[in-house]
């Protein structure tokens, strides 16, 4: 691997520069916290027009879209003499994924389909006749238990529509001198996995929620019929034990996340922790209470939030505390104005619509929080989720859902409930309400473990280290100017870190 020359490619996955969130909020706080380096960002979306919502620093060097959905690759058959073989390699990778007594390996099938993306050819290959018919006589083998789903023409074009959309990202290029971060799991990887293999670019995965078990959540809802999801879902977990193994280096960003991705297959002593964090000077002691007892929740008005949950609760709360007022902060993101909808119908069924106040998105988070009594946070699934530790670092007692690395970052400042219990987040809420020198001790508490663990420099620094080492340089040497530095909080460049850029 080159020592000298390494930039980042950052790959995101419907986040940034395009959406709100916490893992955006995570990707714009690297970038201006390493002015030193030069980034590229390759954002994976839908239709690729979505806007470009955030405005990205003058380091981000470029910035490419690679649509998932949007207009077809022009499609370039493989030549007669490679459709045979490329029917192997994709009848490997679903045997990989339906079958696994057959001993093939998906690693090795996703490595050749990457050598027909590059070729501009992997599309006019997964839409023939022939790789249709392969998929059918796979799902038909007696042995298979899907088989008794007697799967059909249709489910069969739709598994091949939805796994050639998937699999687009391999042909997005990287330069071979960069560092590949990607900051998420499943899509994400897939550029950087085809890079580390044919070109031996670095390899850097950091999770914050966890792909997979998000993807099973999505595909709950969804409508297709069991061999359908029964592949993508296969696939998915395939890919995902693949970028652990394979990953140089995988930065979660709690202990619980380490685990799923050591059960995954990932070496233990190529993962490390590394915690979000927050500016404690940006997010400060947002001093006394509003006056009228006031619930806050701040996020994006999503389902993987459970609003439903949240707003159960608050109505519970009301029936005992009528003056409470619930304000919900955040905006829709796109094509989730149906839940937004829902979640309106909901307040009205329970009569709790005049006490709640929707407020959009708003450029002062810390005002946000500053107008609970409490936070409260209701999600299903979450990594290292910022409005927490946002709220914590503002001096607010909250009540969470126990999920992803919430227990990690609240510790005993805070409450902790079980997801999709509107009763227990409740009762948590009306005891932090009646008790108003135990929310203050609390907040006092959460505020103080924001600024001894969770700071952003500590966070940022950790990865200005991680992506040295991947560039092939030892630790930076510490000299006076340094250690001035450091004293004052400057963000600052050492001789082996300007050759990242």
């Amino acid at each position: 691997m080159p020592s000298c020359g390494r930039h980042v490619t950052m790959l995101t996955e419907g986040t940034y520069p395009h959406a709100h969130g916490g893992v955006s909020t995570w990707c714009d706080q690297l970038l201006r916290g390493m002015p030193e380096v030069d980034f590229q960002v390759v954002s994976l979306t839908g239709g690729g027009r979505e806007p470009v919502t955030w405005e990205m620093p003058r380091n981000v060097y470029r910035h490419t879209v690679f649509p998932l959905w949007g207009p077809e690759p022009v499609r370039r058959r493989p030549p007669r003499r490679e459709r045979e073989r490329f029917l192997g390699v994709y009848e490997r990778l679903l045997l990989s994924i339906l079958d696994p007594s057959a001993g093939c390996d998906f690693g090795e099938a996703l490595d050749g389909l990457a050598g027909y993306a590059r070729a501009g050819q992997l599309t006019a290959a997964l839409r023939s006749e022939s790789a249709l018919r392969s998929l059918m006589w796979t799902w038909a083998m007696p042995h298979l238990e899907l088989s008794a789903a007697r799967p059909t023409v249709h489910d069969a074009l739709t598994a091949l529509d939805l796994l050639e959309h998937t699999l687009r990202p391999l042909a997005a290029p990287i330069p071979d001198d960069s560092i590949a971060h990607a900051v998420s799991g499943g899509l994400a990887t897939l550029p950087a996995l085809a890079a580390q293999h044919f070109d031996g670019v670095p390899f850097l995965l950091t999770e914050h929620g966890i792909y997979l078990r998000e993807r099973y959540l999505w595909y709950r809802g969804e409508a297709q019929r069991a061999p359908v999801k029964a592949l993508m879902l296969g696939f998915y977990r395939e890919l995902s034990s693949l970028g652990y193994r394979r990953a140089d280096l995988i930065t979660p960003c709690n202990q619980y996340n380490r685990r799923w991705e050591k059960r995954g297959g990932a070496p233990d002593d190529r993962v490390r922790t590394v915690y979000n964090g927050v500016d404690p000077h940006a997010f400060p002691d947002t001093g006394p209470e509003p006056e009228v007892p006031t619930i806050a929740w701040a996020g994006r008005i999503d389902p993987i939030k459970d609003l439903r949950t949240l707003i159960r609760a608050y109505a519970m709360v009301r029936a005992e505390l009528p003056d409470v007022r619930l304000r919900l902060f955040g905006g829709v993101p796109a094509g989730g104005e149906a839940y937004r909808t829902r979640m309106e119908k909901l307040a009205a069924e329970l009569g709790v619509v005049d006490g709640i106040s929707w407020e959009g998105r708003i450029s002062d988070v810390a005002r946000a929080y500053a107008s609970g009594s409490v936070v409260l946070l209701s999600s299903i699934s979450e990594g290292f989720p910022f409005s927490l530790i946002e709220a914590m670092s503002c001096g607010r007692a909250t009540v969470s859902t126990d999920v992803g690395g919430v227990r990690e970052a609240v510790g005993d400042t805070g409450l902790v409930v079980p997801p999709r219990e509107p009763a227990l987040m409740a009762e948590a809420t009306l005891g932090l309400l009646r008790d108003a020198g135990r929310r203050a001790e609390l907040g006092r508490l959460a505020r103080q473990r924001v600024v001894d663990r969770f700071t952003l420099r500590r966070s940022v620094d950790a990865f200005r280290r991680i992506y040295l080492e991947l560039a092939g340089f030892p630790e930076p040497v510490t000299t006076p100017f340094t250690k001035a530095a450091d004293a004052a909080g400057v963000a600052f460049a050492e001789t082996p870190e300007a050759a990242l850029r």
